[in-house]
């Protein structure tokens, strides 16, 4: 199929890398001239495992390209992806739809022949139906366009792994010509036995809401018992490990820490919050309340863990090293990223702060320049006197305590990620505090 993705962000760009890989000819669309120079330069904007060589193969082999011009993309496409972003709205609890109408605004007038719009984007449940009549209303093609809702269910630092062996495909359609659309231009997938779910549009909005918030509600749940053991003196990673062997709760997404961050969860959970509550539906926006709260807690929760880990030594002049900065490992992204909160609660508390991430200094120096920032660890890490994991980044799990730096006598780790082996790094002479866990 001839395909067009409008909007080159984390989610557009690996969708259109994707969509060429499978056969389809596509053309990426975005506002921002110089993103499309680099695009179209093979120059990956954002960082995700395996992009920057799925790009380069498919621009070189002239399957896929990138333009700023819309009506280009409106004359060569027969189906065109929405994945421009929507983000919480100023009232803090729904989503701002802007960009998606404006897309629509600006393709509608160029559709003059049959085709497809597939909206990616995560909106409010209703935007099926008001993009319907928008794009029928200003296309010269009219009825002949066809609206469908099909949310993504990607994961940053996963996205290119996850749009071409997805667990599941939604499409929320109202004629079977949206239903044979998504089959055409996902048929390579859906041979390899994804099932494809079909639905109406309400369903298929509403589905990526309730998969995120419940993602919030299991991160939210963990941290309020890992809260529980701190006080208890329990150990939340053996309470991990006995909920998760349950196949009814399962393991998968329950790690205490500092909480959920990033481009997706915290607005999903918020705007599927005020959704319930404007459905009337006041038990689900109550239990969603509380994951909220207990999310927004977590920066309070891991600065009481670090004044118990210091005993009578002031906080105010200790030299931190703040291992992560993005919100989450295998992504640049720093989003609502709670290591990046935490870090800069430290430095509002007095201390003298330096953040590392391997991918993510520069995003972290743009979004909070009063921090120190380096992607040197061994740097990082010289004359710190007290080291907070804050991302689970796999070079953090892997380092060896004994060989890291030469660091002042009795070395304090916090760990506010809880997945470091706590007896390794005591064995090298650290002492370690991690949430919900036993601390010596």
């Amino acid at each position: 199929m001839r395909v067009s993705v409008i909007g080159c962000g984390h989610l557009g760009i690996p969708h259109a890398a994707a969509m060429a890989e499978l056969g389809h000819e596509v053309i990426g669309v975005d506002i921002d001239r110089e993103k499309i120079a680099r695009l179209n330069a093979g120059d990956c904007p954002i960082f995700e495992p395996g992009l920057p060589e799925l790009l380069a193969e498919h621009i070189d082999g002239a399957r896929l390209r990138f333009t700023a011009d819309i009506a280009e993309a409106a004359a060569f496409a027969e189906l065109h992806f929405l994945g421009v972003g929507t983000p919480i709205d100023a009232d803090g609890r729904s989503y701002d739809n802007g960009q998606v109408f404006g897309a629509v605004r600006r393709l509608a007038p160029h559709l003059t022949e049959p085709c497809t719009i597939v909206g990616k984007s995560t909106v409010t449940v209703g935007t099926t139906a008001e993009v319907t009549t928008l794009v029928q209303r200003l296309s010269p093609a009219g009825t002949d366009v066809e609206v469908v809702w099909n949310p993504e269910f990607l994961r940053e630092g996963h996205a290119v792994e996850d749009t071409l062996r997805p667990d599941r495909i939604i499409a929320g359609v109202t004629s079977a010509g949206g239903e044979k659309a998504i089959r055409e231009v996902y048929a390579s997938i859906l041979e390899a036995g994804v099932p494809l779910f079909v639905c109406d549009p309400a369903t298929a909005e509403l589905a990526k809401g309730a998969a995120n918030s419940f993602l919030g509600l299991k991160i939210s749940y963990i941290n309020g018992v890992a809260d529980m053991c701190a006080k208890a003196g329990g150990d939340v990673s053996k309470i991990v490990e006995i909920l998760g062997i349950d196949p009814r709760i399962g393991a998968g997404g329950m790690r205490p820490g500092l909480g959920y961050g990033g481009g997706c969860l915290p607005k999903d959970v918020r705007a599927f919050t005020a959704g319930a509550k404007r459905l009337g539906a006041t038990g689900a926006a109550e239990l969603l309340l509380a994951a909220e709260r207990i999310n927004e807690s977590r920066t309070g929760v891991a600065m009481d863990l670090i004044a118990d880990a210091l005993g009578d030594r002031p906080l105010r002049g200790t030299r931190v090293t703040v291992l992560g900065a993005a919100f989450k490992p295998d992504t640049s992204d720093v989003r609502e990223s709670p290591a990046l909160a935490l870090a800069l609660a430290l430095h509002r508390a007095g201390g003298v702060v330096t953040v590392h991430d391997p991918q993510a200094s520069t995003n972290a120096m743009l979004r909070n320049p009063e921090l120190d920032h380096t992607a040197d660890l061994p740097a990082a890490l010289t004359g710190a006197e007290l080291v907070v994991l804050a991302t689970e980044w796999p070079e953090y799990r892997q380092a060896d305590p004994h060989a890291l730096v030469e660091l002042p006598a009795d070395p304090l780790l916090v760990d506010c990620r809880t997945t470091l082996d706590p007896d390794r790094w005591r064995t090298a002479g650290w002492r370690v505090h991690q949430l919900g866990r036993p601390g010596k």
